[in-house]
């Protein structure tokens, strides 16, 4: 009677959980945030976040995200070159381009013989207009993104989105498995995809491009947002070392580009603003974060980017540009808050990399500095080498900071001198100003350098995608801009990167232990309780989560 009464008990109490658990109607899930959105900045220098903090909005996005959220005020680029398409797709993969295969932006492929653009796909073709700036897709990217996993993990319920300006800055984070990727034709000043995602636009982005936001911005031309001599934190405006692309300083005039020049518009802030627009829609539109499955918006805002390059990071327009970016992201988090719920969306802010200051305002300031004319010296080592070894054309072009070899040439003519012909262009390029190292790829190990760069060097190099000998610069000097400036160095001004965390399980806070871009998706992952990418070799930021 005991025996009987016990399992009596026993099947009234503990059968329903145990058939509820075979069934799959248990009532308990992963515990996961409504929307993850990951916020790129193209071009944004950590020392950003606090260079221009006095002037930023209690009202705006850095201060609230920095007082509310957790900063992670150490995080490095852990390879070289730091450029837009290697950092786009570290940050969403956890791996490095010796591993994901994204080099730079454009890289010689040994294999096809040819410069090879980082999101080109002769088989895609281009979708909401009829230029060929669609004929992309992330076909080139060797790993799984953690927005791929996110899809994998929810068997493709959760909605993934990418967008950006730059098609790489949309294509890159938002995997091979996205719902969709948009970025701008600025032949049209539409937002336009490709053939990979879908046949035909949604009508809510026809409805948007329909509205021809790119005039309506033109027309509200582009002044200081406080008055000019305020941006105390700047050089004066209209420097000789900044391009005139606009105009020769404050105040721009542009609506006479109006239905005219859309390849504009990324030059200004109102890039942003117009990328916000799309994201907002997207969110909208596609009911993103108001499913059963945590959805992903990937927003890159290539505006940043444009500005730098043209007018520098200590100018005017670089200050104004953050100014105002600030505003947009303060009213991009109030939407979100509104349309998915205050704490219910997960977000990150971080950038691809950051940039060298321009030459001529280190010059100024009596700070070494300095520009190689890399076409000028591809053109001079050939011709010695054509004197030298006979050959023509030995040298194909300097990429990413490498020298690229005409192998066929050098094969078909005189491959017994190969080892004389790369000593000879590492002693040339050492006797040239600017020039701190130069050493063969495949002797990286042999190198006489310290060891963290050796390691970002190593994790840049995929023998397939990367040139034969690595040049690394002086600190202070670029490759290639008389005028505006680049990147692409291991030197903190290039690799240094802000990271924040906001929203969903995110207590506030900082810390100042040194992390990494690759530490982004494994992070992610682990919160989200999804497995991290195929190539990621990061680790998990602890203090970021509850």
């Amino acid at each position: 009677m005991s025996r009987f009464l016990s399992l009596t008990l026993f099947m009234l109490f503990f059968w329903p959980a145990i058939a509820g658990a075979q069934s799959g109607t248990g009532q308990e899930k992963v515990q996961r945030p409504k929307l993850v959105v990951g916020i790129v900045v193209d071009q944004m220098r950590w020392d950003y976040l606090y260079r221009y903090y006095d002037r930023y909005s209690a009202e705006g996005g850095f201060k609230r995200l920095l007082g509310q959220g957790f900063s992670c005020e150490n995080t490095l680029i852990p390879y070289v070159p730091t450029i837009t398409a290697c950092g786009h797709t570290c940050i969403y993969t956890g791996s490095v381009p010796a591993i994901h295969g994204m080099t730079g932006n454009d890289w010689w492929d040994s294999k096809l013989n040819k410069v090879m653009y980082c999101a080109e796909d002769d088989t895609a073709k281009t979708v909401g207009s009829n230029s060929p700036l669609g004929k992309m897709s992330p076909a080139n990217l060797l790993v799984t993104t953690v927005t791929d996993e996110l899809r994998l993990a929810t068997n493709f319920r959760s909605k993934v989105i990418g967008i950006a300006l730059k098609d790489r800055g949309a294509i890159l984070p938002a995997g091979h498995s996205a719902n969709a990727a948009y970025w701008y034709d600025n032949t049209t000043g539409d937002w336009i995809t490709s053939s990979y995602y879908m046949q035909d636009l949604p009508q809510w982005v026809k409805d948007l491009n329909a509205k021809k936001l790119v005039d309506k911005y033109y027309g509200q031309n582009w002044n200081t947002i406080y008055p000019l001599s305020t941006y105390a934190q700047s050089t004066d405006d209209d420097k000789p070392y900044e391009n005139k692309t606009l105009g020769s300083g404050f105040p721009y005039t542009l609506d006479r580009f109006a239905g005219k020049n859309y390849g504009i518009l990324p030059l200004t802030p109102y890039g942003n603003t117009f990328t916000f627009d799309l994201a907002k829609e997207a969110v909208s539109a596609e009911q993103m974060g108001a499913g059963a499955q945590t959805d992903f918006l990937a927003i890159s805002l290539s505006t940043p980017d444009y500005i730098g390059h043209t007018f520098g990071p200590n100018s005017v327009e670089a200050e104004d540009g953050f100014l105002r970016l600030d505003k947009d992201l303060g009213n991009f988090l109030n939407f979100l808050d509104e349309k998915v719920g205050k704490g219910q969306y997960l977000l990150f802010l971080s950038a691809d990399h950051g940039a060298a200051h321009v030459p001529g305002f280190l010059q100024e300031h009596k700070i070494p500095n300095g520009h190689v004319d890399g076409q000028a010296v591809t053109t001079d080592m050939n011709k010695g080498l054509k004197d030298k070894f006979g050959i023509d054309q030995v040298i194909t072009g300097i990429i990413n900071y490498q020298v690229v070899l005409n192998h066929t040439a050098i094969d078909s003519k005189r491959k017994s001198d190969e080892d004389g012909i790369r000593k000879w262009i590492i002693e040339y390029l050492m006797k040239q100003d600017g020039v701190a190292r130069v050493f063969s790829l495949d002797a990286i190990s042999e190198t006489t350098l310290p060891a963290k760069i050796r390691e970002m060097v190593a994790n840049g190099y995929f023998p397939a995608r990367c040139g034969d000998i690595q040049i690394i610069l002086m600190p202070g000097w670029i490759d290639g801009f008389a005028k505006g400036t680049t990147h692409g160095a291991w030197y903190p001004y290039d690799a240094h990167i802000p990271l924040v965390w906001y929203g969903w399980n995110i207590r506030p806070g900082k810390t100042n232990r040194e992390t990494y871009m690759t530490d982004i998706a494994p992070t992610l992952a682990a919160m989200l309780h999804i497995q991290m990418p195929s190539g990621s070799i990061g680790h998990v930021i602890e203090e970021v989560s509850k």
